[in-house]
């Protein structure tokens, strides 16, 4: 009995090999699994349920494909797939997930989220994400052709690379004190998130009670992923 913790795996055309490495983890590493966690930036791209990309439907057909073995499958949004709506979760045999999201993981109470929300002192950062998860902004950009959804999102990750190349490390990592005062408002000692492409497992103390942050990292040089069992929490990673 195992649940699967991944995120950031950006999948794109341009990058088959990280796609063919998820493939071979859904294959092999997420057989048997009780449930599977994709905790956003999925896609390093997502414009839209409707795309034609061939890689949407290889992808959701493996995801289909796990599903019916019995692996639950769950997803959030991330910064980068903020559009992915129920008609491809549905396709995939997935459930969508609210950011953040409270879990029972083997009777200990987990909070799930991507990771950007804590990211408060990034303020240029926070006034876009502001913006991108608005219904109203949603709803007009998915209904531009699909054309002019492509230039969009081809427009917002050059715009995302040009934000971040001249802001210092520690503004785009996550603000210690959000952190502790969402753990303290869910009244949680265990936080699970990607986004900062930071693995890590991080001690805490809260209110005089030991806590951890675990950060999953992305897929770009090694594939990362957390494994929960009753008995332990391990973060393993291997080569793309």
């Amino acid at each position: 009995m195992a649940t699967l913790f991944i995120s950031d795996l950006h999948l794109h055309a341009s990058r088959p090999e990280a796609t063919q490495v998820f493939y071979q983890f859904l294959q092999e590493r997420a057989q048997g699994a009780e449930a599977l966690y994709i905790l956003g930036d999925f896609f390093d791209a997502w414009i839209g349920d409707d795309d034609d990309d061939p890689l949407v439907d290889e992808v959701a057909e493996q995801l289909a494909k796990l599903a019916r073995t019995g692996t639950a499958i769950y997803l959030m949004h991330g910064n980068r797939d903020f559009l992915l709506g129920e008609t491809f979760a549905q396709r995939a045999g997935a459930r969508l997930l609210p950011d953040p999201s409270l879990i029972d993981l083997y009777g200990r109470p987990a909070l799930l989220l991507h990771g950007d929300s804590l990211c408060t002192r990034d303020t240029e950062y926070m006034a876009l994400r502001s913006q991108l998860r608005s219904e109203q902004w949603q709803a007009q950009i998915l209904a531009q052709p699909l054309a002019v959804r492509r230039a969009l999102a081809a427009e917002l990750r050059a715009k995302s690379k040009t934000m971040n190349s001249s802001k210092a490390e520690d503004i785009m990592d996550v603000t210690p004190a959000a952190v502790t005062e969402l753990m303290r408002e869910q009244g949680v000692d265990l936080m699970i998130h990607g986004h900062t492409h930071r693995p890590h497992r991080h001690q805490l103390d809260i209110d005089h009670t030991p806590a951890e942050r675990i950060v999953l990292g992305d897929w770009h040089d090694n594939a990362w992923c957390l494994v929960a069992t009753p008995e332990s929490l391990e973060l393993e990673h291997w080569a793309i």
